[in-house]
């Protein structure tokens, strides 16, 4: 029995060393069949010359670079992609460092273009003059991108930005997912004088912790009285999960609790850069070597003088659901940590909008508690098709229901977030979704440290979820209360046969412990648990096994011709989303 257990896994292991390989070639062919002449980004020769030939590019027409930079935001993702999607055992740590590297590159090339497209833009801003206001108006923006630019060319205080921010929608917010967007206003108190300002905002998709690190390597510049607000976020951060020490300091965010939601704002004030003067037929222009420059605030000069805070306005975005006020938070480059210290006079309005003030320039972010769907009310798991599968997953706050086939569909979420539901995704990419929209019902490695969890044995609930999933075509499941007093050895669920697209109607509770699957006798109504099996039943050593006793033949040969990639998504969801733990 040892020699054909070892035999069966083996040839299990090749079939899915087969299936992996022909996974891996299938991407390498899509990319080669695309010829849309981006680079390999997992191949460094390729990615290297792709970024110096970037650089190099002196074209820095901001229409073009917004272009150029939407290539360089599908090279993050796809390495992003790889290093989530890659099993351990086939990458090794030097490729990992590798792959976040080129990551942190990228990124910090996409900002480099940025700016030098600002800068030069800048250098016209006569050109965008309103003629109303005499101050710099513009709006660039394509289907994915938008930047939009105010200067106060005529260095009076009163003409003031925020007529133009509440009439341009959607402003100060560059999108890689939506186009639609809300504006973000963002200004200085009456008495700073002289104030020139420009906005500019950024969101982009996930990226490593580390790669905050750039976001003060702009120099500090001191010789000018003109000023710029700049705002950018550089990319929203994944919690970390490796970092398991104890945070002593209560002003800096556990990224184990909290996850910035809506974007990442870098805000940062710059010096206008020496504008474009027409002599005779000729435009002339003083060029610097120290490109867009940064202005610190308050300045070193000020003696201790007191300077106004900076009272910033976020509109909030419709692409994610708040569930309570956020926690504001800025970045420390120093520390490289998120902190809530230095930001003060908060005032929410919900759903809408958050105002706060800062006393210097921060990179900032807005952060969400990221286990405030869990525990979960309820769950249900039901076939409504062959090969298909629907899991309704209730939460405090939302009721996020996912169709299953061999990918994943966002069928419905709480009537919000329209542009998330109604299109096919793979496991990663719904993972990653939902954690951005403020809506996470995965639980991470440290999640059990900050919920209160029903904890099962790690072996009873991975070989449930594998039973589960194997019989999935045509029996559904669903949360009983009684999972909470079977010990941590035992989950108890309900199962009931279903083999057409309506709600469930017969209901039983099975119990099962990784090795032995039995009929309980009680009801969900019942006034106590009791293990007692049901009349005229027995148990098995699997749950198929001990379904097969009470199924119709036609359940049954729904099961035994399921799709094995419909098996294993439906497994993997169960075990991402770890119902019979965090309910």
């Amino acid at each position: 029995e040892e020699a054909a257990r070892l035999e069966k896994e083996r040839i299990e292991r090749e079939l899915m060393e087969k299936l992996e390989a022909k996974v891996s070639l299938y991407a390498t062919w899509e990319h080669y069949i695309a010829c849309d002449g981006s680079p390999d980004p997992t191949i460094p020769q390729e990615i290297n010359t792709f970024m110096n030939l970037c650089r190099e590019d002196q074209n820095k027409d901001i229409q073009l670079v917004v272009e150029k930079g939407q290539q360089v935001l599908n090279l993050i993702e796809k390495l992003q992609f790889f290093l989530l999607d890659t099993p351990p055992s086939e990458i090794t740590e030097k490729e990992i460092v590798q792959y976040q590297e080129t990551i942190l590159e990228l990124q910090n090339l996409l900002h480099q273009k940025y700016n030098e497209a600002t800068e030069h833009l800048l250098k016209t801003a006569s050109m965008y003059e309103d003629s109303d206001t005499g101050n710099m108006q513009a709006v660039i923006k394509d289907k994915n991108v938008t930047f939009c630019i105010w200067a106060n060319l005529k260095k009076k205080v009163r003409y003031n930005i925020l007529k133009f921010l509440i009439e341009v929608k959607p402003a100060f917010i560059l999108q890689t997912h939506n186009p639609e967007s809300k504006e973000s206003t963002h200004h200085s108190k009456d008495n700073v004088e002289e104030l020139e300002e420009e906005k500019k905002a950024a969101e982009e998709p996930n990226v490593p912790t580390e790669e905050e690190a750039h976001s003060d390597e702009r120099k500090v510049g001191k010789k000018s009285h003109k000023r710029i607000f700049y705002v950018l976020s550089p990319q929203i951060q994944e919690e970390n999960n490796e970092k398991e020490d104890e945070i002593t300091d209560e002003n800096i965010v556990d990224l184990q609790q909290f996850v910035p939601v809506g974007g990442v704002y870098h805000i940062d004030a710059l010096q206008l850069p020496p504008q474009v003067k027409q002599v005779k037929n000729w435009n002339m222009v003083e060029l610097l070597d120290s490109g867009l420059e940064a202005y610190r605030y308050p300045p070193e000069e000020s003696d201790d003088t007191p300077y106004p805070p900076i009272q910033i306005t976020l509109q909030l975005s419709d692409n994610v659901i708040y569930c309570e006020e956020p926690v504001i938070a800025r970045w420390d480059p120093a520390g490289q940590q998120w902190r809530t210290d230095g930001i003060s006079n908060i005032t929410y309005e919900t759903q809408k909008s958050i105002t706060f003030e800062m006393g210097a320039f921060h990179t900032i972010a807005l952060l969400q508690n990221v286990h405030l769907n869990m525990p979960y009310q309820a769950w249900e798991l039901r076939p409504i098709g062959i090969n298909e599968a629907l899991l309704t997953v209730t939460t405090v706050f939302a009721e996020v229901q996912i169709q299953i086939k061999v990918l994943f569909f966002l069928k419905t979420l709480k009537d919000v977030l329209s542009h998330l539901t109604g299109r096919w995704m793979c496991p990663i990419t719904l993972r990653k979704v939902l954690k951005e929209a403020g809506v996470n019902i995965f639980p991470g490695e440290y999640s059990y440290k900050y919920v209160s969890v029903n904890k099962k044995a790690p072996l009873t609930e991975v070989r449930a979820y594998q039973q589960m999933a194997l019989v999935a075509s045509a029996f559904a499941f669903g949360w009983s209360k009684w999972n909470l007093e079977a010990g941590q050895d035992q989950v108890v669920f309900k199962v009931g046969e279903h083999l057409k697209d309506d709600f469930v109607k017969d209901w039983s509770l099975y119990m099962f412990n990784g090795q032995r699957a039995l009929k309980l006798k009680i009801t969900e109504t019942s006034e106590a648990f009791s293990k007692e099996l049901e009349e005229d039943s027995e148990f098995h050593s699997t749950l198929y096994h001990m379904l097969k006793d009470f199924a119709s033949k036609e359940a049954i040969d729904r099961v035994s011709t399921a799709n094995f990639l419909f098996i294993d998504v439906v497994f993997q969801l169960l075990l991402a989303t770890r119902v019979l733990t965090y309910s």
